[in-house]
């Protein structure tokens, strides 16, 4: 089992910008020790022939072809717009 001081608490304390009364630093030491202790015990599991994964599901990415439905008259658009068409360009008003 790892030692951690309330010292090194501390430390980590100040440098995660924390205040820490005397009993949070006594409890997270011993919290930071059995998390320690616990990662032990995953380093002691036997993984041979385990294929990692990144992520727990089987998930795919569903994708689609990209179709062009022309359903909206561009000419409509444009005349709608107050500017109208400048250079084949639709002319908007300044926003800043």
């Amino acid at each position: 089992m790892t030692n951690i001081s309330i010292e090194d608490v501390r430390s980590l304390a100040r440098l995660s910008a924390l205040h820490l009364d005397d009993d949070e630093a006594a409890t997270l030491t011993h919290d930071i020790e059995r998390i320690i202790t616990y990662f032990g015990q995953l380093s002691e599991l036997d993984t041979d022939g385990v294929e990692p994964t990144y992520y727990g599901m089987d998930l795919m990415n569903v994708s689609r072809d990209d179709e062009v439905v022309q359903d909206v008259n561009p000419e409509r658009l444009t005349s709608l717009s107050e500017g109208g068409v400048v250079a084949n360009q639709v002319k908007v008003p300044k926003v800043l």
